[in-house]
């Protein structure tokens, strides 16, 4: 079965095709053709490139005024050219699309239809950032392949059984009825490295108790009991929780009454500033990159160094939140950009907790590591680090609901 991933968002554009058969399903595979579109380097230019499994590789660089005409251009080089990888477009049986939320009324990956989409335009108001960016996806992928079914994989259906006491505000009960309430977010990543742990650990996911660090430039916590996400710390929106890239995180709720009645900001405003320029960003003043930070940290810049500490302090205490919801430990997880390539991020968290009987291998955790424990023998606690590849899990999501309705 081959399937087409479409991971659309406002600043860049992932696609992958895979051939799936079931005795391949449990491991990750590569796929057989590999593209990035990229359109904030150059101003109104799509920076595209492609690989195959085979190792053709297409690099060029086209006007962006067009989206779906970029996507349309992409989806061509699948069967024309260097990178051709398959005979048709009609070889492609289904088309998975990572949809960030869908709020109460999708608690599970569904066929995309005009209701499905009317949704995702619909909470668009809860992403402005990722849904329109999904929504435009999908739509594009209907002018090229109006025929294929498309399959809708949402960010926060991980978290939709979340016990009703970590998913509702403490605000007036009739605001949880208006559906504001926790949704959680990076679901997708969180599924997937719930099972790829058990893998690597040789046992059930039903038998574990996780902490699973998502930190990227977008960053949550997922407390995880027998497979299910029972606490996390993004909530009605991807601001909420951690100290992040540019977005703020948590903050006091009474700082944007006190903007908004003495400082005259506007609701935009108080947007552009939580959403873009706070975080490491915010406070650093380098950049909401954490390479860029430690290069300045190296100089002497003491914001940068009270922006690193900042980071720390906050994953401390919300990963200290998820061990109080869960009870116990059995791995403390990193996976995304950040978690998956930031050996200090990881020492420095394992380190607070040491209490436990958590003894992380500095060594191993030095030598970039990819799906492994970095924990030492002894350790009451495994430490893993986990490449997350929400591509293929929105494959394998696209493979269990088509034999679900074969």
């Amino acid at each position: 079965m081959k399937i087409l991933v479409l991971n659309a968002g406002s600043s860049s554009q992932k696609s992958c095709l895979y051939d799936l058969t079931e005795d391949k399903l449990s491991e990750p595979q590569p796929p057989l053709w590999d593209a990035h579109v990229d359109w904030t380097h150059q101003q109104n230019v799509a920076e595209i490139k492609v690989k195959t499994a085979h190792g053709a590789v297409l690099e060029e660089a086209l006007p962006a005024d067009d989206r779906p005409a970029i996507t349309a251009h992409l989806l061509a080089t699948l069967w024309q050219g260097k990178t051709k990888v398959i005979e048709t477009l009609a070889e492609i049986d289904a088309v998975g699309h990572r949809v960030v939320h869908g709020g109460r009324e999708y608690l599970a990956s569904t066929y995309v239809t005009d209701e499905v989409k009317a949704a995702i335009a619909r909470l668009a108001v809860l992403a402005p950032a990722h849904n329109p960016a999904n929504l435009e996806g999908i739509e594009a992928v209907e002018r090229v392949l109006p025929s294929t079914p498309q399959v809708a994989v949402f960010d926060t259906a991980f978290h939709a059984h979340m016990p009703l006491e970590a998913a509702t505000y403490p605000i007036p009960y009739e605001w949880l009825t208006k559906d504001l309430r926790r949704y959680g977010f990076h679901g997708i990543s969180h599924q997937y490295c719930t099972h790829r742990t058990a893998q690597i650990l040789q046992t059930d996911p039903a038998a574990l108790k996780l902490i699973i660090c998502h930190l990227g430039n977008g960053c949550s916590l997922a407390a995880v009991r027998e497979g299910h996400s029972i606490d996390t710390t993004m909530g009605f929106t991807p601001l909420d929780g951690l100290m992040m890239g540019s977005r703020s995180g948590a903050i006091d709720p009474g700082i944007l009454i006190y903007l908004l009645r003495q400082e005259g900001y506007t609701a935009d405003q108080l947007n552009q500033m939580l959403n873009q320029d706070s975080g490491l960003k915010g406070i650093s003043g380098v950049s909401s990159d954490l390479r860029q930070i430690q290069a300045a940290i190296a100089t002497g810049n003491e914001r940068a160094k009270l922006s690193f500490a900042m980071y720390i302090h906050r994953l401390r205490s919300y990963i200290g939140a998820m061990l109080a919801s869960l009870g116990g430990l059995d791995a403390l997880v990193f996976t995304a950009g950040v978690g998956e390539n930031s050996s200090a991020v990881r020492a420095a968290a394992c380190e607070a907790f040491s209490f436990l009987g958590l003894k992380l291998d500095l060594e191993k955790n030095q030598q970039t590591p990819v799906d492994q424990d970095i924990a030492m023998s002894d350790s009451t606690v495994r430490v893993l680090v986990i490449h997350t590849q929400e591509d293929w899990a929105i494959a394998q999501e696209c493979w269990h609901l088509h034999t679900k309705n074969a």
